[in-house]
């Protein structure tokens, strides 16, 4: 600029004038040029030169052995409570229902009156076979009379002996008929009480099958169903056995290790569908004695107090057996991770990188997973910290050493 005001007094429109200044403009803009490379050039030097952006830390995990300890083996299955005793209510003579004394669906205790059938026709027997009765006594004692009377005729020779033999004879015959007059009796006083239809069983009766004003059938067979009952305490729990778990049972039983069912009442405990502890203990009582040939199970039982009626026939539930004291590793169940279909647990190797370690869980004890296999002493599996989303297979971790304890050693 301050070129061109020296120059402003040259006449700017003539020729010499843009020849000058061009050879002014020339120095101006090689330097100009050189600028401009210099700072091309520089520039990814200072790009070099800069220090990158530091990534985030390896995030921080709690890791620990997995907890080694004795434990006892608590095997699961499925299966249903059943009644111990079940009762069909048939009435063992015929007749008209007169009247029902319970409430459907009722607690009730044995020997309690259920039905009364209509007793006039079993009174009027009875009084039938009192009178036959009568008259067979009566007999009775006229042919004792006759015995009595022609025991010394026959002694002194006025009657034969054929004659004595005869009146004898009509004594035992006299004597059998009253025998017989009064079994009869009996029968008829039997089915007259047989009018009464009791409990057999305390329990829970269900509804009545057959109201009142109802002709029924009685009788060994072909009765009529009146109503069921079935016991409430102690009651079934009915379930299966899978084969290996029978073979692996037998074994422990032969080593010494755990006695069989059949001969222990071994220890079992139970889990309704709404509970979350294993609250009802019970113990075994019958092992079938042998395989179910399709389904290949062994059908067991146990059996539970059931003072409150809690339990019910028919309820579904799932059930513990006792199977043993085995080694096992424990760890918190909040170090399971669900990957698809298989369970797994983070661990942390020397160079404190995660891996994912596929484990086989078993039962819960003392508030800590039982892990049946995929764990050994030294792995170091993270206990704290898997919420965060960074710690996962593969990525650096910085680990801090923890303990695992079980519930019973916290208290």
């Amino acid at each position: 600029m301050l070129l061109l005001s020296a120059s402003s007094d040259l006449d700017l429109t003539s020729p010499e004038h843009h020849l000058d200044k061009m050879i002014i403009l020339r120095p101006f803009l090689v330097g100009l040029a050189l600028l401009l490379a210099v700072a091309v050039a520089a520039a990814p030097a200072a790009a070099q030169t800069a220090p990158a952006s530091a990534g985030p830390p390896p995030p921080p995990v709690t890791v620990s052995a997995p907890l080694s300890k004795r434990i006892k083996s608590w095997d699961e299955y499925s299966g249903r409570f059943e009644a111990v005793a079940r009762v069909e209510v048939r009435p063992r003579v015929a007749g008209f229902i007169e009247q029902v004394h319970f409430k459907d669906g009722s607690l009730i205790k044995a020997g309690d009156l259920l039905f009364t059938l209509d007793k006039r026709p079993f009174a009027i027997a009875v009084e039938s076979a009192k009178a036959d009765v009568a008259r067979q006594e009566s007999q009775v004692l006229l042919t004792e009379a006759d015995v009595e009377r022609a025991e010394p005729l026959a002694k002194s020779k006025v009657m034969s002996e054929q004659v004595f033999d005869q009146r004898k004879a009509s004594l035992s015959g006299a004597q059998a008929q009253l025998a017989a007059a009064k079994a009869a009796l009996k029968s008829a006083e039997l089915n007259l009480e047989w009018t009464e239809v009791r409990a057999a069983i305390a329990g829970r009766i269900s509804d009545k099958k057959v109201d009142a004003g109802n002709l029924v059938a009685g009788g060994p067979s072909g009765a009529t169903l009146l109503a069921t009952i079935v016991s409430l305490d102690p009651i079934h729990f009915v379930f299966d056995v899978a084969e290996a778990d029978y073979l692996r049972y037998a074994r422990l039983n032969i080593s010494g290790e755990r006695p069989s069912s059949r001969e222990t009442q071994n220890p079992v405990r139970v889990r309704l569908a709404d509970e979350a502890a294993w609250t009802h203990d019970g113990t075994m009582n019958f092992v079938d004695n042998a395989l179910n040939e399709r389904s290949g199970t062994l059908r067991a039982r146990a059996v539970f107090d059931n003072k409150n009626g809690l339990l019910t026939p028919g309820v579904f539930a799932r059930l513990q057996l006792f199977g043993g004291e085995t080694d096992a590793f424990l760890v918190p169940d909040e170090a399971i991770v669900s990957d698809q279909a298989r369970k797994i647990v983070f661990t942390v190797g020397d160079d404190s990188v995660v891996k994912a370690t596929p484990v086989t869980l078993g039962a819960i004890s003392d508030g800590l997973r039982v892990i049946k296999d995929g764990l050994k002493p030294e792995d170091r599996v993270v206990i704290q910290g898997l919420a965060n989303p960074m710690v996962r297979p593969g990525a650096k971790v910085t680990p801090t050493a923890g303990s695992i304890a079980a519930a019973s050693a916290q208290k």
